[in-house]
């Protein structure tokens, strides 16, 4: 990784905790009481609003679910107004390397839309659980640009492969699953309700 990235990446990081921890004392609750609501350890939380750690996907998605967002949302809250232009290199990318995902925020949320446009990437073999929906009902596209997913929802697994959309309104549990033997990239649209 580029140094600049690095950078990048470690201040996303930082404003992500800065925001977790805003979200927290908005709501007025103790550490305990977050964990005892995302299932997370006191600790694992502790070190997340400090900074110490980095989030990983499904971490963020068990705090953006307990929240009522979107991981795209909680981003958005992190970076200044999007522009309507929006060239690819100045959008944002967040790795979790743990996982072997990168999610890059071509289209972000912005102010008066609904929709956003996501680019995904898996390495073969990752996979990616999400506990529950961030915003029941929310309306998602998958598009697969390269390679192969397996995307559970609703208890039923769709394996989709290059050119394939698989589209759904999102009410519980997700699991994306790249199976091999390449990474998978995809668009995902995000539309809410």
């Amino acid at each position: 990784m580029r140094e600049t990235e690095e950078t990048e990446s470690g201040s996303v990081d930082a404003r992500i905790a800065a925001r977790l921890g805003e979200l927290r004392t908005e709501r007025r609750w103790s550490l305990d009481e977050l964990s005892r609501r995302s299932e997370v350890s006191r600790s694992t939380l502790s070190r997340l609003e400090r900074g110490e750690l980095s989030p990983t996907a499904t971490l963020l998605g068990k705090l953006c679910t307990v929240y009522g967002r979107t991981m795209s949302r909680l981003l958005l809250e992190v970076e200044a107004e999007p522009p309507q232009l929006v060239p690819a290199a100045r959008q944002p990318v967040w790795r979790d390397e743990a996982s072997g995902f990168v999610r890059r925020s071509v289209s972000p949320p912005h102010a008066g839309l609904r929709a956003e446009v996501i680019e995904g990437t898996l390495d073969a073999g990752a996979a990616i659980a999400y506990g529950n929906a961030p915003v029941s009902g929310v309306e998602q596209h998958v598009w697969v640009l390269e390679g192969t997913v397996e995307i559970t929802v609703d208890g039923t697994v769709h394996t989709v492969r290059r050119g394939d959309c698989l589209r759904f309104r999102l009410r519980g549990p997700s699991h994306f699953h790249c199976p091999g033997p390449g990474q998978v990239r995809y668009a995902l649209m995000i539309v809410l309700p």
